[in-house]
């Protein structure tokens, strides 16, 4: 690479590119043991290199539900991938910040799956495939009509000596042999940096990341790189030594060699819980895309939810930019009733109890006014009313809270906790744990109460469900 000095207009300042990272062909594995030794958690190292935060102008998600995610459960029915395609598709609203997502192409099924998503029309997501290396995988993403197709390219040498056998320069050699087969036949490669956290960086990553921006610039075709955490090592701590630093590797691959943001994709596990923030942190340090899967299902303990990155865009840039998070709701509603999927209940934005509340003195606040502990307006956002959980603790605000909310009730109707109805309630509900019961009272329950205690009170409570409805 030859020096190069320019005037950077994001920094008004002159700027000089005068480094080389060619590859290191080591004899022996670098395996990073004082990091991971394999017999104790993994240490997290620091050398307080900072890099800077640069934000692109254009950023998106990608989608692996029915590639990544899906391998991580029983496979999804055609219809199901086709009413779920929709619904990202209405997720990700007219600008397509839902930009791709990737599907298996060998079964009968799959390309079923794949053609139907073809024929509705729809410009997002983008249906692109994930293929084995090879000329016969390729022709058949020629044929099936699909622009681009991810390659598997594992970049550390637990895969490239363990794995596979080879010298690191035999493997970058095969894969840039992979990727020449891609573009000869007009298709885009994505290249999946396997193992990324922990391989060597200035001896393999960014010496392949240049040749294959040589190979770009030769060819005029782009080609994207995925950077994949693949067993979710990636930290997003400032000063964080590489291989683990997030915001290190994308300013790495943009700074040394020089691929665009628009070409930089960020893939994560969730293994040490930090799958949502090392995506965030790959956004504002360089890379337009993260690649997610509807409610992070995926291998072990999932990929990044794709619904948590669409709530982080819009805190972000402050907008939705078009998306209707509303259909976050809609997906959840059929992973459980149409896929059978049990969401856990606590998790965020989808799960049940994500906000509910228990705590009696948590229901007075909401009482008082749902901002107190209500994350933000779900109702309007999510289509999600907070709700409350009845149980021993619940008390009368509790009981209140229930019934404006089941019954939909505007501020000229809701109850008050001091409400006779609601204490006669409570009284009803405290016999039952005092004799014993240890769960939650079920919607079901409270409204056999309320129909012993006030039968007339009920139908007129009914009645205005139905007159809204």
């Amino acid at each position: 690479m030859k020096e190069k000095i320019f005037y950077n207009p994001t920094r008004n300042l002159l700027e000089t590119h005068n480094f080389t990272h060619r590859l290191q062909d080591v004899d022996e594995p670098q395996l990073f043991r004082e990091m991971f030794d394999y017999e104790s958690i993994p240490k997290t190292l620091f050398n307080f290199t900072h890099v800077p935060m640069l934000c692109p102008e254009d950023i998106w998600i990608t989608d692996t539900t029915f590639r990544d995610g899906q391998q991580s459960q029983a496979p999804f029915s055609v219809d199901q991938i086709v009413d779920l395609y929709k619904l990202m598709n209405k997720l990700g609203g007219p600008k397509g910040l839902i930009r791709q997502s990737e599907f298996f192409i060998y079964s009968d099924k799959d390309k079923e799956a794949v053609c139907r998503c073809q024929d509705l029309g729809l410009d997002f997501p983008e249906v692109t495939s994930w293929i084995r290396a090879s000329k016969k995988d390729f022709q058949l993403v020629k044929e099936m009509g699909l622009k681009e197709t991810g390659i598997l390219v594992s970049c550390s040498d637990y895969h490239i000596f363990k794995k596979m056998h080879l010298t690191r320069r035999e493997a970058m050699e095969k894969y840039l042999s992979v990727i020449k087969d891609a573009i000869s036949i007009g298709v885009r490669p994505r290249c999946h940096f396997e193992d990324i956290t922990r391989a060597d960086y200035y001896g393999f990553v960014v010496p392949f990341a240049s040749a294959l921006k040589e190979l770009m610039d030769e060819s005029g075709m782009p080609i994207k790189i995925r950077c994949c955490d693949t067993l979710g090592y990636g930290v997003s701590y400032p000063g964080a030594a590489l291989p683990r630093s997030v915001q290190g590797i994308i300013y790495g691959l943009k700074h040394y060699a020089e691929i665009p943001s628009s070409l930089l994709e960020w893939h994560g596990h969730n293994d040490f819980y930090k799958v949502v923030t090392n995506a965030t942190t790959a956004w504002l340090y360089g890379a337009s895309g993260v690649n997610c899967s509807l409610l992070g299902i995926g291998e072990r303990t999932g990929n990044c939810p794709l619904e948590a990155m669409a709530i982080e865009y819009t805190s972000l840039r402050g907008t939705t930019d078009g998306m209707d998070l509303s259909v976050i709701t809609e997906i959840a509603e059929y992973f459980e009733k149409n896929i059978g999927y049990k969401i856990p209940p606590r998790t965020p934005f989808v799960g049940k109890s994500f906000n509910l509340t228990k705590a009696g003195i948590h229901a007075d606040g909401m009482l008082k006014d749902q901002e107190i502990y209500n994350i933000f307006n779900t109702e309007k956002i999510l289509n999600r009313p907070p709700l409350v959980s009845i149980d021993a603790h619940s008390g009368t605000a509790g009981i209140a809270f229930w019934l404006n909310s089941y019954f939909k009730l505007d501020d000229s109707q809701k109850f008050d906790k001091r409400d006779e109805l609601v204490a006669n309630i409570k009284e009803a509900i405290d016999e039952q744990f005092e004799a014993g019961r240890i769960t939650a009272i079920a919607d079901e329950e409270i409204i056999d109460i309320i129909h012993r205690l006030a039968p007339q009170r009920l139908r007129k409570l009914f009645k205005g469900v139905n007159k809204k409805s």
